[in-house]
């Protein structure tokens, strides 16, 4: 099971010496996600769902079902052409959290240049509850489906945010 959230940023972090992925990523269905990803040199086809799960998970918390498996490159470069809508292209930088927690700060490239939004999983819901964002952390916009990659997947650019 995935328990996490998700921020905007208020200002951006030091990230001189972490660890850094360059991530493209694609989806061959949005409901239930099925995702394919390339993170560094690591190949992973993604099933997430909401299936079986109750009802009732806190708006500021996003809960699904996660299954991943590895891919070799040959597989993903098969499944890479039948990805719907627009390839997601990111750095990610994994900076550990002083509360012993690991915040995954993504920025975006392409079509997306200029998003940037930090993710921080958890143990368990309660887990969740009890976590004190840092103060770089901005805003909790995980209830906001526009922050989900597979929806991000399917716009042209940011004009979703002038909302």
């Amino acid at each position: 099971m995935e328990v996490e959230r998700k921020y905007r940023i208020n200002e951006f972090p030091d990230v001189s010496g972490a660890e850094k992925k360059e991530i493209e990523q694609g989806y061959l269905c949005t409901a239930p996600v099925v995702r394919i990803r390339k993170s560094n040199d690591r190949y992973i086809l993604t099933y997430k769902s909401h299936i079986g799960l109750e009802e009732g998970t806190p708006d500021d918390t996003r809960v699904c079902q996660e299954m991943e498996m590895p891919l070799t490159k040959e597989g993903y470069l098969h499944l890479r052409q039948k990805v719907d809508d627009n390839f997601i292209a990111k750095t990610r930088y994994v900076l550990p959290l002083q509360d012993g927690h690991v915040a995954e700060l993504d920025v975006f490239h392409g079509k997306l240049e200029g998003l940037t939004f930090v993710e921080v999983e958890f143990s368990d819901e309660q887990d969740a509850e009890e976590f004190v964002p840092p103060e770089w952390f901005g805003d909790n916009v995980s209830a906001d489906y526009r922050y989900t990659n597979s929806f991000l997947s399917g716009q042209e650019d940011l004009t979703v945010f002038e909302k």
